[in-house]
């Protein structure tokens, strides 16, 4: 049976922001570019009429930011429509934290900012930040006390993702909701995983049903509680709204290759007809603009080839042979792009695989922590040498 949770009456209101859909395109590090972003909205414009999601940048690292490093400063491009333009911060002190809000509130960068405390890669946990961090909780408050600081007075609401926790034995996010709220964030999103979990397995809706309630508790009905995890059709972030109470949905590793999902998404939670699966014909066509809107971004070269991650994801589950699969895993320019695409072109095939989980998963495994992190959870110190370039989760 297809859920209905029709929101004609309602719009999810995250500070400042009014959103006509609940649904956001989580920040996924090489993926979330301005070029992806664009694709993503305009499917949904074509389908739908308007863009009614909230779609958000590449994470930014805040030092980097506040140092204008060149790499990074690019990837706050956002196109001329986009509106809301919403940017997610990687952040592990709160000095940083303010800088780089405060430098987004002076040269209008974004309308929105996101904080980011979800990351499980070793790399970035071994030295407390991301999925870490929370565990900290003064730390967790400064950080986000000092985003809702620099941004006093303006209409840039800050919001705050994180995990369940590190592990099955340290559970933060009940606490991190609350501590959020009580700094002023003005929504919280949860990725219903632990660390240790990173994309394995399936995600825990139970929890953000839990997270929602204490929510209810400690910031009252109308503070916004997102759910991520485990979105791959329409029909999921239906069920995750119904099931867990939750006010919207964050769309991660489910639009890998289905830029089209947020048209269906939001049509799914409007009460409106869901737009059919595109067949491999149109899906080409969606590539050869995903590749073009890459170009324009980093030029033709790097364009190309960051198109190439993404082919397969396009791909899976249609009757492709290999020789394509692997003549577009190593394409250098548009033009060799459409001479590989020409021939599907006009096919009406639709793939017998299009849903379920896709892009990372892996396995579980231990979180490689500082020494001694888990010691103090009141411990306020600043971690060394975690503002570090990252990916994130």
């Amino acid at each position: 049976m297809t859920l209905q949770v029709g929101l004609n009456d309602q719009v999810l209101k995250i500070g400042s922001l009014s959103l006509n859909s609940p649904v956001v395109l989580a920040p996924m590090a090489g993926v979330t570019n301005v070029a992806f972003r664009t694709l993503c909205r305009e499917l949904e414009r074509e389908k739908m009429g308007s863009v009614a999601g909230l779609y958000v940048c590449e994470m930014i690292t805040a030092r980097a930011l506040c140092e204008r490093n060149e790499k990074t400063m690019h990837m706050t491009t956002f196109a001329p429509d986009e509106d809301p333009r919403s940017l997610q911060l990687y952040t592990t002190d709160p000095h940083w934290t303010y800088e780089a809000a405060k430098m987004i509130v002076e040269e209008n960068l974004a309308d929105h900012i996101d904080m980011n405390f979800g990351c499980p890669v070793p790399k970035v946990t071994r030295r407390g930040g991301g999925s870490a961090l929370p565990y900290k909780r003064r730390l967790f408050a400064n950080i986000v006390a000092a985003a809702v600081k620099a941004t006093e007075g303006t209409d840039i609401p800050v919001t705050v993702k994180f995990r369940v926790g590190i592990d099955a034995e340290h559970h933060t996010h009940l606490d991190a909701g609350r501590i959020a709220a009580e700094q002023g964030a003005a929504a919280v999103a949860l990725h219903a995983r632990t660390a240790a979990e990173r994309y394995s397995g399936t995600a825990h809706w139970d929890e953000i049903a839990r997270l929602k309630e204490h929510m209810v508790q400690h910031a009252g009905e109308d503070f916004p509680v997102l759910g991520n995890g485990d979105i791959f059709a329409a029909d999921d972030a239906a069920k995750m709204m119904s099931q867990t109470g939750c006010d919207g949905v964050v769309i991660g590793r489910g639009c890998l290759g289905r830029p089209w999902l947020f048209a269906a998404l939001s049509a799914q939670l409007q009460g409106l007809p869901i737009p059919p699966e595109p067949t491999l014909g149109e899906v080409t066509r969606i590539i050869q603009r995903h590749a073009e809107l890459l170009v324009a971004h980093d030029g033709e070269k790097k364009g190309c080839r960051d198109l190439r991650k993404h082919s397969g994801w396009y791909l899976r589950g249609f009757p492709v042979g290999g020789d394509v699969r692997r003549a577009l895993s190593g394409v250098k320019t548009l033009d060799e792009l459409a001479d590989i695409l020409a021939p599907l072109s006009d096919s009406t095939a639709v793939a017998d695989d299009a849903e379920g989980p896709r892009g990372r998963q892996g396995s579980p495994g231990k979180v490689v922590l500082p020494e001694g992190w888990l010691d103090d959870p009141e411990d306020e110190s600043v971690p060394e040498g975690a503002d570090i370039m990252h990916s994130g989760g």
